[in-house]
């Protein structure tokens, strides 16, 4: 038996206007080479300068992850040599990071949580981007400069699944944060896997092999499966060490394997030497004092929508694992719809209208505002469950006004007694051999007279009404 180690090192593009030493800058899709300038293309006598507000969100991140905040870190410079840098080394902090011993708590499918070690977030600026065109290969430095925050984690996860768990809560807590969009499609959010093996019992680690730039959950998952799995079936060949040795390697999506990229290089093979551009990064009062501004995080909003809103524990973790997510919830809430009929009708209803319809709950046709309307006329009582679906139909192809979707299509509720009473007296008198087979004791077929009373009433009775005025009458 063999237990898998795992550790993970998160790029985290940090969304601040301009670049992390220069004041390029930071849109996603210009046209190539056009957010540049001589500090990131590194030019002679080009100097760097911190971009205050990338500093101010890492701090934010650290107090986030209860981590050590220093007031004073340092810039280093890694040297290697790409197309795509073209100083020939990257800015980076390797000896004392902005912040430093953080956690982060996953939720384990049985339940409980699990506490990941964060050992440093470090600011770092991206590289460019090296485009291949046939037998040409071009580089475009739009991208160059570019403010990242590197966090890297102890290696405390044990499987795929808590790897994927604790990606997700990471996503999930910087876009809280608001300090990065996270967008894993176009490189902002992006992941290199540690993953080695060691029979169970051992204490020293195994021969660890890293797994670079992988940008979905998926990936992630499916990486380290199969990594685990050539690893395991080395060992048993007895070819182990020959097999797994410590590298770098890539993971190909059309395949499905990892694929050797390059030796793996140790910290020595860099030159981290203290870039001498840059004097020591001391932060202020004042910097602190904004960093700790931060909204409700996810942890705490999944604690107040059990104890305060009573909703289940599994249906607020799906609502704050997502941060729109959320906000679409609360502006339900705020049109007077309860929080349980809510749950429902987001996660359910409207989520799987908009995933049939390719849409994401940021550009969903219905606003928060609007189903929360909807539901609140559930809740009244105004309207029946079906009718809704059939409204939030509707809703979905054109914006409507509800009152006036519910009188059109005839779907107002009848919650009156007596409406329902005339209804319910007719049905009875006409199946006079199935109310005596009931007082006679066949109590099911309680159903079927609410199910003759809804199609008389074409659906617009309150079902609970016609339970309880039922039961009255067949008594």
């Amino acid at each position: 038996m063999f237990e898998t180690v795992i550790g993970l090192e998160v790029h985290v593009q940090l969304n601040t206007k301009t670049k992390l030493f220069c004041s390029c800058p930071t849109s996603f899709a210009e046209h190539q080479n056009i957010n540049t300038c001589p500090t990131c293309l590194a030019l002679p006598g080009a100097l760097p300068v911190v971009n205050r507000e990338a500093v101010i969100k890492a701090m934010r991140f650290g107090y986030a992850v209860n981590a050590t905040v220093n007031h004073i870190s340092n810039f280093d410079r890694k040297s290697y040599f790409y197309p795509d840098s073209p100083s020939a080394y990257q800015i980076t902090q390797l000896y004392r990071a902005v912040v430093q011993n953080g956690e982060l708590f996953i939720d384990l499918d049985n339940g409980t949580k699990k506490r990941i070690g964060i050992t440093q977030a470090h600011l770092e600026a991206d590289a460019g981007k090296n485009i291949h065109d046939g037998d040409i290969s071009k580089v475009d430095l739009n991208r160059a400069g570019t403010p990242l925050m590197e966090i890297v984690s102890e290696p405390d996860m044990r499987s795929a699944s808590e790897a994927v768990a604790y990606l997700k809560k990471l996503h999930s807590t910087v876009r809280y944060l608001d300090i990065s969009d996270a967008n894993m499609q176009e490189g902002s959010f992006r992941c290199d896997v540690n993953v080695s093996i060691r029979p169970k019992g051992q204490k020293e680690f195994g021969t660890r092999v890293e797994i670079k730039n992988i940008n979905s959950f998926k990936f992630v998952a499916s990486a380290i499966n199969y990594e685990v799995q050539r690893q395991i079936e080395a060992y048993e060949d007895g070819i182990y060490k020959d097999e797994v040795i410590q590298e770098t390697r890539l993971w190909d999506t059309d395949r499905g394997v990892t694929k050797s990229m390059r030796g793996k290089e140790e910290a020595a093979d860099y030159r981290y030497f203290p870039d001498p551009d840059l004097r020591p990064l001391v932060v202020t009062d004042e910097m602190i004092e904004e960093a700790k501004k931060m909204p409700e995080l996810p942890d705490a909003k999944v604690k107040r929508y059990i104890e305060e809103l009573k909703i289940k524990r599994v249906d607020a973790l799906i609502i704050c694992s997502d941060k729109e997510l959320a906000q679409f919830f609360e502006e339900m809430l705020s049109r007077g719809a309860s929080a349980k009929t809510s749950v429902n009708w987001l996660t359910t209803e409207l989520l799987g209208r908009l995933n049939k319809s390719g849409y994401s709950i940021i550009d969903s046709p219905v606003s928060g505002k609007k189903l929360g309307e909807l539901v609140s006329k559930i809740d009244s009582g105004a309207i029946n469950g079906k009718g809704a679906k059939d409204i939030l139909d509707v809703l979905m192809e054109e914006d409507r006004d509800i009152d006036e979707l519910i009188e059109s299509m005839g779907l107002a509720q009848i919650s009156d007694d007596r409406a329902i009473l005339e209804i319910i007296d007719n049905i009875l008198s006409k199946n006079q051999d199935k109310v005596e087979e009931y007082r006679g004791g066949k109590v099911k077929l309680i159903g079927f007279f609410v199910g003759q009373v809804m199609k008389a009433s074409r659906g617009s009775a309150n079902p609970q009404k016609v339970n309880q005025l039922l039961r009255e009458r067949l008594k």
